[in-house]
């Protein structure tokens, strides 16, 4: 899923406010690269998938996103752990970064522990009123039988790297994210196709590559970082705790909202038929790769934006914004004109199926499309961010969600046709931006929470 390592890298031009395209490029693309592994094991196991059956492609989609809001809510809060780190880290405060450290990945060993016994017990009850086609849910359920327990290794992972980012050695998380790739791949031509585990399979070798790359990150710390100048001692002080949380709460609400949707999007295709809900998965991960490349620029735009308001530097963060919108325009319509010329050989490497391939294709065409709404909207939200606003972000995500939601029941309503539930997420981001740009234009941008939101993009 996205990493949020930016401000490390940001780090470095602190002094130099004059961002031009060169310096903007060196900052994002170590933490583009860093999102498109991490997306590379969804990638691969939707390839694998689709030549397993229409119903398992189909299932992973709501099964997988299903997993992906529960593991937000870990993944929000390890953003407020890796700002207070940071900060410590910042004042030359070394040893309470360790202490930081252990109380963020108490909180989360805690969290994954609950999540997985309340997802074992509720998840069944819940999906089955939410699912229609009887298929499609034992294949969910199916999967998140084993997938579940992968929080177990992603929620410590995500206190190491916050840890990492934090005192911004992050040498170990490209080489931990390569390991889950690496350890995905050949996993699941094993248990798919060499011990017929279906999409169980999937759901193991995902489960492993976590366990691989938190055994990376962990050796990482143990051999190379300096444990008695970092604190690192199990110290339990729920004053710090305490202090983390209300710096995540928001975030963790903003995360598990903005993909919450998504699933009730997936519920709303699953009614459609399976046949669509195989196509929208295939369409949501070819998507993936053009949003690495917003989730990067936009990351790194909530970063900068927190440099330049906090050097008084306000007046600059529209034309900032603006050359990070014409990078991001530079390196995605080259994808896409490739995308659109190549769209059947790319849907025909997830299936064989030539009504799945047609069918895809005026969805595949709405969602590339979508790059030049999805960019400009993401980019101005994380400026809001970068502001400090992060209730305020959070406020314009429900507004946004509503409005979404409202359409796609009453496509539910009209017979539409696949493109155009993909066409509703044109009004999403649009939405989100331009709260953001209104927001940015007429709030007075002030320096405050600059210190907690330099290393913070959503």
């Amino acid at each position: 899923m996205l990493l949020k390592a930016a401000g490390c890298i940001v780090s470095y031009w602190f002094e130099q406010m004059n961002y031009t395209y060169k310096k903007i490029w060196l900052i994002a693309f170590p933490v583009m690269m860093s999102i498109l592994i991490e997306q590379l094991i969804n990638i691969t196991d939707a390839l694998f998938l689709g030549h397993v059956g229409d119903v398992e492609l189909g299932a992973s989609a709501l099964a997988g996103i299903w997993f992906l809001a529960i593991y937000m809510l870990g993944f929000g809060f390890s953003l407020g752990l890796q700002v207070v780190i940071a900060r410590r880290n910042g004042e030359q405060q070394y040893a309470e970064t360790g202490k930081t450290f252990f109380q963020g990945l108490f909180f989360l060993l805690i969290l994954a522990v609950l999540l997985c016994l309340l997802s074992k017990i509720f998840s069944p009850v819940l999906l089955k009123h939410l699912i229609t086609s009887d298929d499609v849910y034992n294949a969910v359920i199916r999967y998140l039988d084993w997938r579940i327990w992968g929080l177990l290794f992603s929620f410590p992972f995500l206190a190491l790297r916050s840890f990492l980012v934090g005192i911004t050695q992050t040498k170990a998380l490209n080489m931990a994210a390569f390991t889950a790739v690496l350890m995905n791949i050949p996993m699941n031509w094993l248990l798919i196709f060499g011990l017929d585990m279906g999409i169980s399979g999937v759901a193991i070798a995902s489960s492993f590559a976590e366990m691989c790359s938190l055994a990376v990150l962990a050796a990482y710390m143990f051999r190379h970082i300096d444990k008695k100048a970092y604190g690192l001692y199990w110290h339990i002080d729920i004053t710090i705790l305490k202090e983390v949380f209300s710096i995540s709460v928001w975030s963790m609400l903003q995360f598990f909202t903005s993909v919450a949707i998504w699933f009730l999007f997936f519920v709303a295709i699953e009614r459609l038929g399976e046949t669509e809900l195989a196509v929208s998965n295939i369409v949501r991960s070819v998507s993936a790769l053009f949003s690495v490349i917003v989730n990067a620029l936009a990351g790194v735009t909530g970063s900068l934006v927190s440099n330049l308001i906090g050097a008084g530097e306000k007046k600059q963060v529209f034309p900032l914004c603006h050359k990070i919108i014409r990078l991001g325009y530079a390196i995605g319509i080259p994808l896409i004109v490739f995308a659109l010329f190549f769209h059947q050989h790319i849907i025909g490497a997830y299936t064989e199926n030539p009504a799945i391939i047609q069918l895809a294709w005026p969805p595949f065409l709405v969602m590339l499309l979508n790059y030049f709404f999805a960019l400009p909207g993401y980019v101005y939200l994380n400026a809001t961010t970068g502001t400090g606003a992060t209730r305020t972000v959070f406020i314009f995500q429900v507004i946004t969600t509503i409005a979404y939601l409202f359409c796609l029941w009453g496509l539910d309503f009209c017979d539409a046709p696949l493109a155009a539930y993909w066409a509703v997420e044109y009004l999403y981001v649009m939405l989100l931006g331009t709260q953001a740009v209104i927001y940015l234009k007429y709030k007075p941008l002030i320096p405050q929470h600059y210190n907690l939101t330099l290393f913070i993009s959503s």
